[in-house]
Order: C-alpha cells, then sequence, then structure tokens
C-alpha cells in the first residue's frame, strides 16, 4: 500500500486534491441538468466526482480519530445500523474543497426554491460567508463526514438539519465499488407528498460519485400552484462487504 496515502494529512490528501483542481472540476459540470434533475426528482446523480485515489485516500482517513470531532454508533440511538464520524476544523483539503466549490453552484438553486415556497431566507454566494452566519447563531461545529457499513448495516431514512440554519442541499460521495467492495447498500430518497402515498426514488452510484439532494423538503408545482413536500434519506441493507461515503453538508451543527 502507499504509505502517503494510509496517513494523509488534513489539509492535503494528495496532490491531485487540490482546491483548484476541484474547483475547475466542479464548475465544469452541467449545472442546468443537475438543477433539473434536483427540481424534478429532488435529487441529481454527479458521476465520477472523485477519481478512485481521491476516494482510496478519504476513506484510508477513516481510522485517523484525530481528525474527528465524534463517533456515532447508530444501533445505540435508533439510527440503524453502521457508525459515522464527523470532522473536526480544520477539515481535510478535499472536503473543504468539495465544500466550497459545490456551494456557490447549489446556492442559487437554493434561493429559488425559498422563492418559489415564499421562504424568506436568502444565501449568500460563498460557503465562507454562509458559514459565518451559521457560527454567529452558535451553529460552530463542522457537519462534513465519512460513514462506514459493514454486512447487515443499514441508515434509517433521516433528515440532516442540526440547527436553525440549513442549508437546503448536500451531497453523498460513494467512496467504495459496489459489486467489488460491497453488495447492497443502495442510497434510497423519499419523498412524502400531501395527501398522496410516499414516492421512493433509489439512486444507483460506482465509486466516485456523488449524489446532490434535498435536506428536508423542495418545491413541487401542482395544478393548484406550488406545494412543499418533505424528503428523507437513507442507506438500504448492506448484503455483504464494507462501504465508505463521504456526506458533504453545507450548514455546520449547534
Amino acid at each position: 500500500m502507499n504509505t502517503r496515502l494510509a496517513t494523509p494529512t488534513p489539509a492535503s490528501i494528495e496532490p491531485a486534491a487540490t482546491a483548484d483542481a476541484i474547483a475547475r472540476r466542479v464548475d465544469s459540470l452541467d449545472w442546468l441538468s443537475i438543477e433539473d434533475d434536483l427540481n424534478r426528482h429532488g435529487c441529481a446523480s454527479v458521476p465520477g466526482l472523485l477519481t478512485n485515489a481521491e476516494c482510496a485516500a478519504l476513506a484510508a482517513l477513516y481510522p485517523r480519530d484525530d481528525l474527528y470531532r465524534s463517533r456515532v454508533l447508530m444501533a445505540r440511538h435508533g439510527f440503524g445500523r453502521g457508525e459515522y464520524k464527523y470532522f473536526t476544523y480544520p477539515l481535510p483539503g478535499i472536503v473543504n474543497a468539495l465544500r466550497s466549490a459545490l456551494y456557490p453552484h447549489l446556492a442559487p438553486v437554493a434561493n429559488r426554491w425559498n422563492e418559489a415556497l415564499r421562504i424568506a431566507t436568502r444565501y449568500p454566494s460563498t460557503h465562507d460567508a454562509f458559514i459565518r452566519r451559521c457560527h454567529a447563531a452558535g451553529q460552530q461545529r463542522p457537519t462534513p463526514l465519512i460513514l462506514e457499513y459493514g454486512e447487515g448495516d443499514y441508515n434509517c431514512l433521516h433528515q440532516d438539519l442540526y440547527g436553525e440554519h440549513v442549508f437546503p442541499l448536500q451531497a453523498a460521495i460513494l467512496l467504495s465499488q459496489p459489486g467489488l467492495d460491497f453488495t447492497g447498500g443502495e442510497f434510497v430518497l423519499t419523498e412524502q407528498r400531501p395527501r398522496m402515498q410516499s414516492r421512493v426514488e433509489v439512486v444507483p452510484l460506482e465509486r466516485g460519485d456523488a449524489v446532490i439532494f434535498a435536506v428536508n423538503h423542495r418545491p413541487v408545482q401542482g395544478s393548484r400552484g406550488v406545494y412543499r413536500v418533505a424528503l428523507r434519506h437513507g442507506v438500504s441493507r448492506l448484503r455483504s462487504g464494507r462501504r465508505h461515503t463521504a456526506g458533504v453538508i453545507f450548514h455546520d451543527a449547534l
């Protein structure tokens, strides 16, 4: 194993994972198509957001307890089975770069959603400005995380809210390869529509793919105008192997 990848430093996981490289990659995405998928389905897949080397480097951080502020055993809290760890500040370079690069493309979508739902909150154009808003309100604990699942593990449907200031979109990036590292463990999104049965979306992902999705609710155009639907996300039961995922949440926690 490459020793440098096995013991990366928080500031720089590997040379290719620089902030500029991530920003260029994110800027080159088809954001019109991503927004269209978000508007129609509440989620959008982003193939190949991270390279295999970047996925391996991020997954290799999981045993590094010095990089995390807390570890959560899901079964202990009724969240499912498996575990996850929240990074502490300073975030690893690639995680911070993803937060900074994705946010400016998602903030206009979030603002249009709030306008459609007649919610007064508007989001600034940069993540630094938004995170200052969170910190001023006491939400100062970082929320990016890595999740680890083994055979039989799963994640119950939930929402990642953490405080008054909630950015309405987030991203999850699969760090393991389906069919090779694990089987099962599909990303699942449910949408609770008013006076209707829930709709389920299963998002197939390969290693390095991301899914961007609604944190809490989103606007839907109906025959009588725009209405709000609530969403929850989770992971189905792992049939075999081990699965790692990185979560990029843009608001911090109380």
